[in-house]
Order: structure tokens, then sequence, then C-alpha cells
């Protein structure tokens, strides 16, 4: 599966399916948000929610891909990424984008 963040692939020529979507919300254990709250005393990276926004937006784009395959789509194209905090060591990442099929 292509994904692109333009409305465009050089070199294809596409019709659009629709719009496709995924997304997730993910936390950390409340023993890793301890750990993170003291982090931010000293400052620095806090890596236990940068990983956890990493698995969101590859859970989240996993699952965009599944709702495109299910179009039967070549591409994604258009795709943007978005995320919210829901409460204190939670987000929501969703990802969209427009399904397309190539023309032969």
């Amino acid at each position: 599966m292509i994904l692109v963040n333009t409305d465009y692939i050089s070199g294809k020529e596409f019709e659009m399916l629709g719009l496709v979507k995924g997304s997730t919300i993910q936390s950390k254990h409340v023993g890793k948000d301890i750990a993170q709250s003291f982090k931010t005393l000293v400052g620095g990276e806090l890596k236990a929610y940068n990983e956890m926004m990493n698995e969101a937006r590859a859970l989240a784009t996993k699952r965009m891909i599944e709702e495109a395959e299910e179009l039967k789509a070549d591409a994604i194209v258009n795709v943007r990424y978005a995320s919210s905090a829901i409460m204190q060591g939670a987000a929501e990442v969703i990802v969209y984008g427009t399904a397309v099929k190539f023309v032969k």
C-alpha cells in the first residue's frame, strides 16, 4: 500500500474511492506515568510517552490501511495525522486520507 501526504503520486492516474481512517486511544500504566512525571522536574525527552505515541500512530495507520484494503485500494493520498489528550497520560491518535485505485 502506497501512503503519501500529497494529492498526487508521480506517474500514476487514479480514481478516488473515499475517505479512510484509523484511530486509537493509548495510555501508559501508572508506574510509567509516575516515572515520567518525575522526569518533567529535570527536563529531557519523555521516552515512555514518545514510545506510546509511536505505537499509537502505527496502530492507527494499520487500521486505516485495513479499511483501504477492504475498498481494494492501491494507495492512500492526502494522509494526515492528528492527536489530542483524552486525559492525563492518555492520547488519541487519528489518521485519515483518501483511498484511491490506479487507472490502468
